[in-house]
């Protein structure tokens, strides 16, 4: 019997030339209305220019990109070739669990120390609060998408719902913000049963179709009934939260006592901006512990067996049922929770804040982070949510910058920044030795 091996052979210079020669030519079809036209003011009325030098120096620098992409690729890939040649089956790297667990604990550190030394920058601190937003959201499409296995392309739905409940109930009832954060919760995690339950047989694209309808289905009927969302206009005057009914206002001799007249601090405005982020903070921290925790449970271990074989969970007597919809439900229920807060921080919310490009952007996180990797999904939301901020200098091409870093990472990191995951449970050690003994 003979062993057929397959060598893959590199690719030749003229290869790569016109391999580098078709991404020239994307560049230029795509780069013509992107860079080499523009639109001007001249004297009332719109003039069109060319910018034929910024097009040619977009175009080469794609064709020398390709080429310097695809050298990197080969040698990355002999190299992993060669590793697992010379691999004799042990774990790649046993410190790699160590230095993910320092990486958590120092942004952890990083995030507790931003008040103390950066409080005073409200651009820091609003940009921070940001990012904890969308990892709050991230972890809760996590439930569903990366642990679960249900691709929801409507998550932005569940948001808007968290968001409305406590505008409804702020303005129109006079509650607080923690008297509706469960009720908010609640809603939400209602409305996820109420997707759930129709789209049990559905799975795959089917379920993303659907899953993408009832997020537009949602933004429609906020957009049209009126009398209870206000329409396009919104719902403004929404309460901030307080520190224990201290609000975070400018004291006055006839009113009711405020957090810096309570403390006996002189007022400015960014202390409630930093009261927001360590709201803020605690919410996602929270989340994190209830999602690690659930991960523990039965039923985590049960969305997790369902995401690898449904089938087998059905053979094996699982109610798959009660598994995705309790899935929908507490991922549905985490995002009403990010809703809420960003109500109570904006003041003023409309139906253009819940387009699907936000449930794009929430499935982003994930995906690049990793499905299912917890860490991974604060990792991928500092690189979306920075990205653009640090393209602001160049505001004509932002969104180029951050589609082209979305397809750097992916081509680089195809299972997310962080695709290796530790498992949720472990077998004993004493375990393993008796089943390396009876293998020997």
């Amino acid at each position: 019997m003979t062993a057929v091996i397959q060598t893959s052979h590199a690719p030749t210079w003229s290869e790569r030339l016109k391999d580098a020669g078709g991404v020239a030519f994307v560049a230029l079809v795509l780069g013509i209305p992107m860079i080499g036209l523009t639109t001007v003011d001249a004297g009332g009325m719109l003039e069109v220019r060319t910018r034929w030098a910024a097009l040619g120096l977009f175009i080469l620098l794609a064709f020398l990109g390709r080429l310097l992409f695809a050298a990197l690729g080969n040698r990355l890939r002999a190299r992993q070739r060669t590793k697992a040649r010379l691999s004799t089956g042990a774990p790649a790297s046993g410190n790699r669990p160590l230095l993910l667990k320092a990486l958590g604990w120092g942004l952890l550190g990083l995030s507790l120390a931003l008040p103390i030394f950066w409080g005073d920058n409200r651009y820091v601190i609003d940009t921070a609060t940001t990012v904890l937003i969308y990892i709050m959201l991230g972890w809760g499409l996590n439930v569903v998408v990366g642990l679960a296995g249900l691709l929801d392309l409507g998550y932005v739905a569940f948001y808007a719902v968290g968001a409305y409940s406590y505008a409804l109930l702020s303005t129109q009832f006079g509650w607080g913000f923690w008297e509706a954060l469960p009720v908010a919760g609640g809603a939400a995690a209602a409305f996820g049963l109420l997707l759930g339950w129709p789209t049990l047989r559905l799975r795959g694209d089917y379920l993303a179709i659907v899953t993408l309808g009832f997020g537009e289905i949602i933004r429609i009927i906020l957009v049209n009934w009126t009398d209870l969302s206000g329409g396009p206009n919104g719902i403004s005057s929404i309460p901030r939260p307080t520190f224990f009914g201290l609000p975070f206002k400018p004291p006055s001799d006839d009113g009711p006592a405020t957090f810096s007249s309570f403390f006996g601090l002189e007022y400015v405005p960014e202390q409630r901006v930093v009261f927001l982020y360590c709201l803020i903070l605690a919410l996602a921290l929270l989340t994190n512990l209830f999602v690690s925790r659930m991960r523990k449970l039965p039923i985590g271990r049960a969305w997790e067996a369902m995401r690898e074989d449904e089938i087998a969970c059905k053979a094996l007597g699982m109610n798959v049922t009660n598994v995705k919809l309790s899935a929908f439900a507490l991922g549905a229920m985490l995002g009403g929770f990010a809703g809420v807060f960003f109500a109570a921080r904006q003041g003023f919310i409309s139906p253009e804040s819940f387009v699907f490009s936000e449930s794009a952007i929430i499935l982003a996180i994930v995906v690049l982070g990793g499905m299912g990797s917890q860490l991974g999904v604060v990792l991928a939301s500092l690189v979306l949510v920075l990205i653009p901020e640090v393209g602001r200098d160049f505001a004509e091409y932002r969104m180029l910058i951050f589609g082209a870093a979305m397809i750097l990472i992916m081509v680089w990191k195809p299972g997310g920044l962080l695709s290796h995951r530790e498992p949720t449970l472990k077998a004993p050690s004493s375990f393993i030795r008796q089943s390396k003994r009876e293998a020997a």
